[in-house]
């Protein structure tokens, strides 16, 4: 069964082992590099540290090292490893999908391309069944996402073969894993001219997925979990990123500051409003 087998291992009878392991440096480099380059050139670095300092400045309450604790802990819980940020529960299931199908496929990549690169290697089954499950949840999760949960299609009424260049990094990260997962079929049933097609397009939509970082939203992955923690600091220590309170409705000076008379005493959940039914009426 293909999805047994390391498809590098079966890779390195007809290119170099040397070949794939500096191909794979390669693609590294150019995370790293390109993710340095869109902080510098976006100046997302400086401006995070320039209004983390603000809002120290404007905190209400001085946290102590548990208190960061705990709000680092539910970080990482809620908006890393479950992606809570998600309202949209189809959203998030898709999400989190391509999200730990990326990790299986990029961690066992790395683990069978540099420790059990040869034909000869005896490559325990965990690691190519993690490659497959990853890059079959990649693309069941990314697909999902495209075709049905895209607010520009879903909501907007656009058509989904539409293009712009902020959908980059999805359609590279779903042509890589589907390339990988049809290169690797066609490889281990000997069908060279197939698999020799696929595996073209596999290296291909991988440099564009990992040479594109600073043309996609690869890069946002990773300052993403740094605002998510900045933002429940602001919260938690009153600063609340230079915003005003939350309205309380049971205060009079904050039902009375409200603009329309007509609301004053009304309650401050007044119902679904547009949220009632989803926008398909394009």
């Amino acid at each position: 069964m293909f999805i047994t087998e390391n498809p590098f291992s079966l890779l390195s009878e007809t290119l170099p082992v040397s070949f794939i392991q500096a191909y794979v440096i390669l693609m590294f480099v150019l995370v790293v590099g390109g993710t340095i380059i869109d902080v510098v050139h976006k100046k997302s670095a400086e401006y995070f540290f320039q209004n983390a300092e603000r809002a120290k400045k404007n905190a209400k309450r001085q946290l102590s090292a548990g208190d960061k604790s705990s709000v680092l802990v539910k970080t990482i819980a809620e908006d890393v490893l479950t992606s809570g940020e998600f309202c949209n529960p189809n959203r998030r299931m898709s999400h989190l999908l391509g999200m730990y199908g990326f990790i299986f496929f990029v961690l066992s990549t790395a683990v069978m391309v540099f420790s059990y690169p040869t034909a000869g290697d005896a490559t325990p089954v965990l690691w190519p069944l993690l490659w497959h499950l990853g890059a079959a949840m990649v693309v069941f999760g990314g697909a999902w996402f495209w075709f049905f949960i895209r607010v520009d299609v879903s909501a907007e009424g656009h058509a989904w073969n539409r293009l712009v260049r902020a959908d980059l990094f999805i359609l590279s990260l779903l042509a890589t894993t589907a390339t990988g997962l049809l290169w690797s079929f066609f490889q281990s049933v000997q069908s060279q001219p197939w698999a020799t097609l696929f595996l073209a397009l596999f290296i291909v939509s991988s440099a564009v997925l990992f040479g594109g970082v600073l043309w996609s939203k690869f890069a946002h992955m990773f300052f993403k979990p740094a605002a998510a923690y900045q933002k429940r600091i602001a919260k938690a220590d009153g600063s609340l990123d230079m915003l005003p309170e939350p309205a309380d409705r049971t205060n009079p000076a904050d039902r009375d500051r409200h603009s329309m008379e007509l609301l004053k005493n009304e309650p401050m959940n007044m119902g679904l409003g547009i949220k009632r039914e989803q926008p398909h009426h394009y």
